[in-house]
């Protein structure tokens, strides 16, 4: 895949952690809303995973699911290029599921995935895009599940499994998950500034755009003389009063939330 690219004429909107999920349907219905009315008048969207609570494999798509592969499908075909990225909830976006055939997530999307991370030509500025886990060094038993997890030999085992036992893989996983936030203080761990520097130089970017540790923010440093900039993505929550787009234009971000 050539790098995505984004002209100075053009908009490009941004969006992580929708958490999208049947046991949410008021955050479920403000991101779906937001994003079909201002994604129509994009030409690129970005989506940097953890678009849903829990994905357990392509064949899972539920009615939630369905009339968001709708949504972004019926934005594709009027012109907006969609982009997805798998995030640490959703990782098994568009895994092949063994002995099975069929159009993968992204392609029912009209959609095209990003690996983790993505340069892209953001209106001319190298832009680092990625979802963000991979940046939280410090959480060492974390980084040790998300190098498991992402294996082809984990993921085939897990996706030969059925449907069913996978879904109540998933749910505990997650029970699993929400309890251990809650006996940390601050919630989910924040990315290690090492780490970031490195991931920039090693792209050769000065400019890096994530989501994933729920800390929305527009962060500015130096580094070995070089001006940076990381602009953190918010997660959605409706009854928080969180979730809104981003909207990259003139060199900075710019918060499109819901009238």
């Amino acid at each position: 895949m050539s790098m995505p690219h984004v002209t100075a004429s053009q908009t490009a909107l941004f969006a992580s952690d929708l958490h999208l999920s049947l046991d949410a349907p008021e955050t479920a219905e403000q991101a779906l809303r937001l994003i079909s009315t201002q994604a129509a008048s994009a030409d690129h969207l970005f989506l940097l995973g953890d678009l849903f609570e829990m994905w357990v494999g392509d064949d899972g798509i539920d009615s939630l699911t369905q009339r968001f592969s709708d949504m972004l499908r019926r934005l594709s075909k009027a012109g907006t290029r969609v982009w997805l990225m798998r995030g640490n909830r959703d990782f098994l976006i568009d895994v092949p599921l063994p002995g099975k055939t069929g159009p993968r997530f992204s392609e029912q999307c009209g959609a095209q995935l990003l690996e983790d991370p993505c340069l892209i030509d953001l209106q001319g500025t190298p832009a680092l895009l990625t979802h963000g886990d991979a940046l939280c060094t410090d959480d060492r038993v974390y980084q040790t599940w998300r190098a498991t997890c992402r294996s082809p030999l984990w993921q085939q085992a897990m996706l030969a499994r059925s449907l069913g036992e996978r879904l109540a893989i998933g749910r505990q996983a997650r029970q699993n998950s929400e309890a251990g936030k809650r006996e940390v203080a601050g919630g989910l761990a924040d990315v290690n500034q090492d780490a970031v520097d490195a991931m920039l130089d090693a792209a050769g970017a000065d400019l890096m755009i994530h989501g994933h540790t729920h800390r929305p923010a527009h962060h500015h440093w130096t580094h070995q003389g070089r001006a940076r900039q990381r602009v953190v993505l918010t997660d959605w929550d409706a009854q928080a009063h969180r979730g809104h787009l981003m909207r990259w234009a003139s060199g900075q971000p710019h918060t499109l939330a819901q009238d």
